[in-house]
């Protein structure tokens, strides 16, 4: 019973840390200025967080923001993390960047624990990632400059595969091809981005849209599954009824 509990223990470990002295020192370094409130606890942080991840110049974390594997996490100069943020960078990292928002609540999930080469999550700069959103980037998640995702926006760049009957979902693997987010798009609320997607450079995904197939450039998707509904080709403004969607 003993040698089973540190088991479970170090496997603990071992999915909040590179290491067991990594796990020490990242969770000593959280504990000790991850609560702090206000411009002090920002100013603390800038200069704390630097022992335990990758900050390229100024950052801004606000407090009560969950890391894990905090040695694979780059914040670029003017990167913010906003209150209640959770970033699991496991191992191929997270990087955010320069005068990207990540807004309160948001979840940044790497957790890849299955040797995939192509995992992780890389956000431009000048983007914004809304409100209680959820990336899972075991399959890799690429997201662009000028990307703007309203709240509850889900980006899941990994799949279960389920054909067999005969056996547990959990035995039969997973895909994870990947998903692709070109720079100037616009995500609605609560929309939902499938692995394998690629959002093309300056489109608009409808608030509550499924998005199953490729989105090109310039247009805008909505629909469960998504489907396009108008190109944007500067013809004329997009009509007040379709604001709605965002």
């Amino acid at each position: 019973m003993p040698s089973q509990a540190l088991s479970q223990a170090l496997l603990y470990v071992r999915r909040q840390a590179a290491t067991p002295a990594r796990y020490i020192v990242e969770q000593a370094v959280l504990a000790a200025f991850g609560w702090i409130p206000t411009l002090a606890g920002i100013a603390a942080r800038a200069v704390a967080y630097r022992l335990i991840l990758r900050m390229k110049g100024l950052a801004a974390i606000e407090k009560n923001v969950r890391i894990r594997f905090a040695g694979n996490l780059t914040l670029e100069q003017g990167a913010y993390l906003d209150e209640g943020v959770y970033v699991h960078a496991c191992p191929n990292g997270v990087q955010i960047g320069r005068n990207t928002l990540v807004m309160h609540g948001s979840v940044l999930h790497v957790y890849n624990f299955r040797g995939i080469p192509h995992s992780g999550i890389r956000i431009g700069n000048s983007s914004l990632i809304g409100e209680y959103n959820v990336i899972r980037g075991q399959g890799g998640v690429a997201i662009g400059d000028r990307v703007y995702t309203s709240p509850m926006v889900q980006m899941l760049a990994v799949n279960h595969i389920f054909d067999d009957p005969a056996r547990p979902m959990v035995d039969q693997g997973i895909t994870a091809q990947g998903i692709r987010v070109e720079d100037d798009v616009w995500i609605g609320s609560g929309a939902i981005l499938t692995d394998g997607v690629t959002v093309g450079r300056g489109s608009v995904v409808a608030a509550g849209s499924v998005v199953t197939k490729d989105v090109p450039p310039h247009c805008v998707a909505a629909g469960v599954p998504a489907r396009v509904i108008r190109e944007i080709d500067g013809s004329s403004p997009a009509a007040r009824s379709q604001q709605v969607y965002f």
